[in-house]
């Protein structure tokens, strides 16, 4: 199969959800609407890097950036109806990683735990 021959739809959801960090993000909103700094404690990443996921999320619409006219002005991040559609997608797949992935060696497991 070419990738030419890929569904468009897939391939693109897969190279939104693929970027680094992407999915973390994601699962971190999915506790719901945080600041800025929230985010970046609770992932370990770089405020530039975090900064450019949330903008390209916005972009795709899966997540929303609110600014609320207080002194000093509050920005709050949290997901769209279309973020949050990505909770089974998440949750599935952190049930996969339960399973299948080692944390140790980062290696697949060679049995299934059950």
């Amino acid at each position: 199969m070419k990738s030419t021959d890929l569904c468009p739809q897939l391939q693109k959801s897969m190279d939104i959800i693929g970027r680094r960090w992407t999915g973390l993000i994601i699962y971190q909103l999915l506790q719901g609407p945080q600041r800025f700094n929230v985010i970046e404690a609770a992932l370990p990443i770089s405020g530039r890097l975090l900064s450019e996921r949330l903008k390209e999320l916005e972009l795709e619409g899966i997540v929303l950036r609110e600014v609320f006219p207080e002194t000093p002005v509050r920005i709050q991040y949290s997901l769209t109806d279309k973020g949050l559609a990505l909770e089974t997608v998440i949750r599935d797949l952190q049930r996969w990683s339960k399973i299948w992935i080692d944390c140790d060696t980062n290696n697949v497991s060679s049995t299934l735990k059950m």
